[in-house]
């Protein structure tokens, strides 16, 4: 397709991205979508935020623009800034500003990784005003009618320095989202990776052993996405242990005696 006819081409959804349905989910999105209410996604890390996101960005037919968030990003890399090249300066839009001018949904994922003076950027777009000031131009933006401000963060990792300023937070509508219920994950993990759905259960059932442990030795549970590298691997023909000390227990802790109980619980599942 040709960008110049249309700006967004490469942020359009072709095929149908997997999301398993868990709860209300997807009409509280739409109805989000419907009256352009900025939305907030509040869940663990891998419980399936951002491919709802993509899912819902496909099922409504809307480009989608997908930030990364972290300490390092600041206003300009959302907004645009100048660029110099072989015939002058010119000016590029960031991704906030692509998405505001040309009608997509943005997605700033796991924002409150953001510094505060950042993220205060996005406020006049995120209330009944949707504009966006860009003083290098001159100019105020007005957010096409299809614009749509999605956020999402993960409330486990809330600290003192890492945490959405009220101002910040007041501004959205909220879904929270949770691990699913074992039988709905076990057709997840085995729908993504290609495993059976027994063995899938017993991947499953170890996640549930892991997320027992947050705040009695770890910080974070096993999440679905390391649940499904799990089962990926298995489906590849690592045997089960390895898998599992591999996807699940070697990345969710550095603490030995921790490590050998985890080895322990894989080693009883399979």
């Amino acid at each position: 397709m040709n960008t110049s006819a249309d700006p967004l081409a490469a942020y359009r959804i072709a095929a149908e991205p997997y999301y398993r349905r868990v709860g209300d989910e997807l009409a509280l999105f739409d109805a989000a979508f419907e009256l352009r209410m900025p939305l907030m996604l509040k869940g663990p890390t891998g419980c399936g935020k951002s491919r709802f996101v993509e899912h819902m960005a496909w099922r409504l037919g809307k480009p989608l623009i997908t930030v990364a968030c972290n300490e390092d990003i600041t206003a300009g890399d959302l907004v645009g800034r100048w660029l110099l090249d072989t015939e002058g300066t010119r000016w590029q839009d960031g991704p906030l500003t692509q998405a505001a001018r040309h009608g997509a949904i943005c997605y700033l994922d796991e924002i409150v990784e953001a510094r505060a003076d950042t993220t205060v950027v996005i406020h006049p777009l995120s209330d009944a005003r949707r504009i966006l000031p860009i003083d290098k131009l001159n100019e105020l933006v007005h957010a096409h009618p299809d614009f749509h401000l999605v956020v999402s963060y993960n409330p486990g990792y809330q600290n003192v320095m890492k945490d959405l300023k009220t101002s910040t937070r007041q501004r959205f509508a909220a879904i929270e989202f949770g691990f699913p219920a074992a039988a709905t994950e076990t057709e997840i993990v085995a729908h993504e990776s290609g495993l059976d759905a027994a063995s899938a259960a017993k991947v499953v059932a170890l996640g549930e052993r892991t997320r027992r442990l947050k705040g009695h030795g770890l910080d974070e549970g096993a999440s679905t996405r390391m649940l499904i590298h799990a089962a990926a691997l298995m489906a590849r023909g690592v045997d089960a242990i390895t898998a599992c000390r591999m996807a699940v227990v070697l990345p969710v802790t550095d603490d030995a005696d921790m490590a050998q109980a985890l080895e322990a619980a894989v080693a009883a599942s399979f």
